[in-house]
C-alpha cells in the first residue's frame, strides 16, 4: 500500500513544489490530499486517514502548531512533520510540545522534506539541521 500524504498549507505554490519533490523523489508515494488551512487540515486527516501530515505552522484561521495537537488527538496514527519559514532557538520545543514528529525548514526542503518523511514513517522523529544546532 503506498504511503499516504496530506500537504497543509495556504501558498498553493508550496503545496505544488511538495508535490513536484515527492513526485520526483518517491513516486510510490501519494498525495491524498490538500488542505489550506489548520480547520481544513482536521477535516482531511478525519476523510482521508493519512500516514503522514506536512503542516506549514503560519496559516490563516489555525496555525499548524494549533492544529498538530488536535491531529494527535484524533488517534488515527498519523505522523506530523512541521514545515515553516520560520527559525528559532525556541521553535523545536513548541513543535514538540505541539505533538508533532519533525519539523523542517523551508529553506531546507529540498534537502531535508524526503528524508524526514522516511525517518517518521519508520517511527523516528527529524528536526533540520540548522534547529538541532539551535538547540544545542
Amino acid at each position: 500500500m503506498a504511503t499516504r500524504i496530506l500537504l497543509v498549507d495556504d501558498h498553493e505554490i508550496v503545496r505544488e513544489g511538495i508535490r513536484t519533490l515527492i513526485a520526483l523523489s518517491r513516486p510510490e508515494w501519494e498525495i491524498c490530499g490538500e488542505a489550506r488551512d489548520g480547520e481544513e487540515a482536521l477535516e482531511a486527516v478525519r476523510a482521508l486517514k493519512p500516514d503522514v501530515v506536512i503542516l506549514d505552522i503560519t496559516m490563516p484561521k489555525m496555525s499548524g502548531l494549533e492544529a498538530a495537537p488536535r491531529i494527535a488527538k484524533l488517534g488515527l496514527g498519523c505522523r506530523v512533520l512541521m514545515f515553516t519559514m520560520h527559525d528559532s532557538e525556541r521553535l523545536s520545543t513548541e513543535v514538540r510540545q505541539a505533538e508533532a514528529q519533525g519539523l523542517v525548514l523551508k529553506s531546507q526542503a529540498a534537502r531535508d522534506l524526503v528524508r524526514a518523511v522516511d525517518r517518521l514513517l519508520d517511527g523516528g522523529t527529524f528536526f533540520s539541521q540548522q534547529q538541532d544546532v539551535a538547540m544545542r
